[in-house]
C-alpha cells in the first residue's frame, strides 16, 4: 500500500500532543537498572530484550588498554574479525557466518557505514580513547534499523561530561614505530554539558607481502564532541560530531596469482558522524518524543607511489521522528519510528577497456532516497513474561517496497534464570559498489535484487553458584535468499562483477559465555562460538563460506594482584578456515593469540600501562597471502584531573 512519510510525520506529531496526559508512565521504585539505547526504538533494559546483548564499558577497554577497535570485538561470542594485513588495513567483521556489510555500525546512534565501501565501516578510522561503552546486539534488527542491519548492530558511544569539570590525556609508545596520545576536557553544570576529545596514533606497522621489506604504515586522528543543554523539565537538545582523518599503506595482488605483492600504495581516508536531537517527556505523561537529524561522510583516495588513483566519497543524511507512550499495569509500550534516509555516492577514476565487456567510465554521480516508517509493541504480559513485536516499511527509490518484522520474548522462570527467543526477517540492499563500482578487474552489476533473510534464536541466562557466575547460552538459525557474491565473466583476465546467488545461504551455530567473579580480585570471562555457514557453489553444492571458522573462543583473566597493580590476560582462539584462491578454495590453519596487559596506579589519577601483545609472536593469516603483526610491546601512561 502506499503511503506518504510526511502524512505519517503530521499524525504522529498531532497524536502525541492531542492523547490524554493523565496516562502514567512506568516507575521503579529507584531501582537502577543498566540501559541500552539499540536493542529498541527507545531505551530499554537488557533483562527487557530477547536479543543477545554483549556490552563492553571503558572500564574493560581500560583493563585491556586496547587501542584497536575491532581486537575488543575478538572477544564477544558470534563475531569473526578478518584483517588484511597489520594495523589499519582493512578490517571486517561477520556476525553469525554473514557478510560484513550486514552489520550496522552506529556512532552515539549514527549511521557511520560507508556506502561509498561495500556499506562496510572503516575500522580504522576509529580509536578507543574517549569510548564510554560499546554495545553489541546480535541477530536481524531490520525491523528497526532497515537494510544495514541484517545481522546485528553495534553502538559505538563516546564519552559526556558528568563532572563540573574534567580533563584527562594519555601517552603510547611501543613497537612497528607506534606513537599514540589524546586529550580530553568536559564541563557540566547541570544544565549545560560539553565534552571535547582528541586522539591520534601513528606507526610505521610493517610489510603486508611476505615478500619484499617495504613497511605498510598507518596514522590517523579523530575528534569527538558531545553536548546536552536541558531547556526545561520537558525539554533537552543532544548535539554529537566526530571527526576523523588518516592514511594507511598497504600491498595488493597486481598479477592475479592470488599471492599478494610489494606495492607502494597508500589511502587517504576521512570519515565524520554528526547529529542534532531535540528530546520532549511532556511532565505526567507516559508520552516521550524525539526529533533527530543525522549526517555522516566518508572520502577515500587511492594513491600509487604519491600518483592519485580511484576516487570514492559518499554521504547519508537522515531525518526521524520517534513517539513512544507507556500506559497501564502491563507497563504496555507503543512506539513509532517515521524516517527520510538521503544517499549520494560519486567515484572518479581512470576509464577501462574491457574489451568485448565494453569501455568503462567510473567517473559517476548516483544518489536514492528512502521513506520508512516502523512500529513496536512491547508488553509485560506478566511479572515473568516480556512480549515485543516489531515492524518496518520501506519504501526506496531503487528498488521494490521492503516489509520486515520480528518478534521476542522473554520469560523469567524465577530471579536467576530466563529464557529468550527472536523470529525476525531481515533486508540488505546491493550497495552503490556492487552495482555500479569500478576497481582495477571489478565492473558493478546494476540489475541486482536485494538479499532476504529470515532467522530464529533461543537462547537462556543463568546465574550460578550464588550469582558469582553469569551463564548464557544461546542458538541461531539464519536463511538467506538472493545472496549477492562475486562472479567471474572472463577467467583469462580474472574480469569478475556480482550476482545474486541461486539457492539459499544456511548459517546456524551456537554461542556460549561465562561471567565469573571468583573473588573481590580476581574474574574470569570465556566465549565460545561455533557457526555452520554455506552456500550453494556453481555446481549446486553446498561449501563453507570463506572467513567464517567454526569454532571462535576467548578467555580473559581479570587479576588485581595488589591494590595498585592489575593485570589482564586475555587469550584469543581463531578456528581454521578456508579462504579463495581462484578458482581454488585453500584452509587457513587455526592460531591462538595471548595478550597481556599490565595496570600499575601511581596515584589516584596516574596510571601507567604495558601492553603486550601476541605475546607468544604466533605467525598465522586471517587473510590468505596477507601477513600480519608479530610480538608487539607498548608502554603508556593515563592522567586524569
Amino acid at each position: 500500500m502506499k503511503y506518504s512519510i510526511n502524512f505519517f510525520l503530521f499524525l504522529i506529531l498531532i497524536t502525541s500532543f492531542l492523547l490524554p496526559a493523565h496516562i502514567k508512565g512506568q516507575v521503579l521504585d529507584g531501582e537502577v537498572e543498566e540501559l541500552v539505547v539499540t536493542a529498541s526504538i527507545i531505551p530499554i533494559a537488557i533483562k527487557e530484550s530477547a536479543n543477545a546483548i554483549t556490552v563492553i564499558d571503558n572500564k574493560y577497554i581500560n583493563k585491556t588498554s586496547a587501542s584497536d577497535l575491532s581486537n575488543l570485538l575478538r572477544n564477544i561470542p558470534g563475531l569473526a574479525v578478518s584483517r588484511s594485513g597489520v594495523m589499519g588495513s582493512q578490517t571486517q567483521v561477520r556476525i553469525r557466518g554473514s557478510e560484513a556489510n550486514h552489520l550496522l555500525v552506529l556512532i552515539n546512534g549514527v549511521e557511520a557505514n560507508n556506502p561509498a565501501q561495500s556499506d562496510e565501516f572503516n575500522w580504522s578510522a576509529i580509536e578507543t580513547f574517549d569510548i564510554e561503552r560499546i554495545e553489541v546486539i546480535r541477530g536481524p534488527q531490520s525491523s528497526i534499523y532497515g537494510s544495514d542491519a541484517m545481522s546485528g548492530v553495534i553502538n559505538i558511544i563516546t564519552k559526556n561530561a558528568t563532572e563540573p569539570f574534567s580533563a584527562r590525556f594519555f601517552l603510547e609508545s611501543g613497537s612497528f614505530d607506534t606513537q599514540n596520545g589524546g586529550l580530553s576536557a568536559g564541563i557540566n553544570n547541570g544544565t549545560f554539558d560539553l565534552h571535547m576529545g582528541i586522539s591520534s596514533i601513528q606507526t610505521a606497522g610493517d610489510n603486508i607481502s611476505k615478500i619484499g621489506t617495504e613497511k605498510d604504515g598507518y596514522d590517523n586522528t579523530n575528534i569527538n564532541l558531545k553536548s546536552g543543554l536541558i531547556l526545561n523539565n520537558q525539554t533537552s537538545l543532544d548535539i554529537t560530531s566526530r571527526q576523523s582523518r588518516g592514511m594507511n599503506e598497504y600491498d595488493e595482488d597486481i598479477n592475479f596469482d592470488s599471492l599478494i605483492d610489494d606495492q607502494d600504495k597508500s589511502s587517504d581516508f576521512r570519515s565524520g558522524a554528526s547529529s542534532l536531537k531535540i528530546n520532549y517527556d511532556p511532565v505526567k505523561s507516559g508520552w516521550s518524543h524525539q526529533i533527530s537529524i543525522a549526517h555522516s561522510t566518508n572520502s577515500n583516495t587511492e594513491f600509487t607511489k604519491e600518483i592519485a588513483g580511484t576516487a570514492t566519497s559518499s554521504s547519508k543524511r537522515q531525518y526521524r521522528v520517534i513517539s513512544s507512550i507507556l500506559w497501564g499495569d502491563l507497563f504496555q509500550r507503543l512506539s513509532f519510528l517515521a524516517e527520510i534516509e538521503k544517499e549520494n555516492f560519486e567515484q572518479k577514476g581512470v576509464i577501462n577497456d574491457y574489451g568485448i565487456y565494453g569501455i568503462y567510465d567510473p567517473n559517476q554521480y548516483r544518489k536514492r532516497n528512502s521513506e520508512s516508517l516502523a512500529i513496536e509493541y512491547r508488553s509485560n504480559i506478566s511479572d515473568k513474561l516480556i512480549f515485543a513485536a516489531s515492524t518496518r516499511f520501506d519504501n526506496n527509490s531503487q528498488f521494490k517496497k521492503a516489509h520486515t518484522s520480528r518478534l521476542e520474548a522473554v520469560y523469567h522462570l524465577n530471579k536467576s534464570l530466563r529464557f529468550r527467543s527472536t523470529l525476525g526477517t531481515a533486508i540488505k540492499n546491493p550497495t552503490f559498489t556492487e552495482r555500479f563500482g569500478f576497481y582495477n578487474n571489478f565492473i558493478g552489476n546494476p540489475v541486482l535484487d536485494p538479499e532476504d533473510s529470515i532467522s530464529w534464536e533461543l537462547g537462556f541466562d543463568k546465574e550460578l553458584f550464588g550469582g558469582k557466575t553469569l551463564l548464557s547460552a544461546t542458538s541461531f538459525n539464519t536463511e538467506l535468499e538472493n545472496e549477492i557474491d562475486g562472479n567471474y565473466l572472463d577467467p583469462t583476465t580474472f574480469l569478475y562483477t556480482s550476482i545474486n546467488r541461486l539457492g539459499k545461504s544456511k548459517r546456524k551455530g551456537m554461542e556460549l559465555t561465562t561471567v565469573t567473579k571468583l573473588n573481590n580480585n580476581l574474574s574470569l570471562n570465556t566465549s565460545y562460538t561455533y557457526t555452520d555457514s554455506i552456500e550453494l557453489n556453481m555446481n549446486n553444492i553446498y561449501i563453507d563460506e570463506v572467513r567464517r571458522p567454526r569454532h571462535i573462543a576467548s578467555l580473559n583473566f581479570s587479576w588485581q594482584a595488589m591494590s595498585n597493580l592489575h593485570i589482564n590476560t586475555n587469550i584469543q582462539y581463531n578456528g581454521s578456515q578456508t579462504d579463495i584462491v581462484y578458482p581454488n578454495i585453500v584452509a587457513l590453519k587455526h592460531f591462538t593469540l595471548v595478550n597481556l596487559n599490565l595496570n600499575y596506579s601511581l596515584e589516584d589519577n596516574l596510571d601507567i600501562y604495558l601492553r603486550l601483545d601476541n605475546l607468544l609472536d604466533e605467525d598465522y593469516e586471517e587473510v590468505f597471502s596477507y601477513q600480519t603483526l608479530g610480538f608487539g610491546a607498548n608502554l603508556g601512561m593515563r592522567f586524569k584531573f
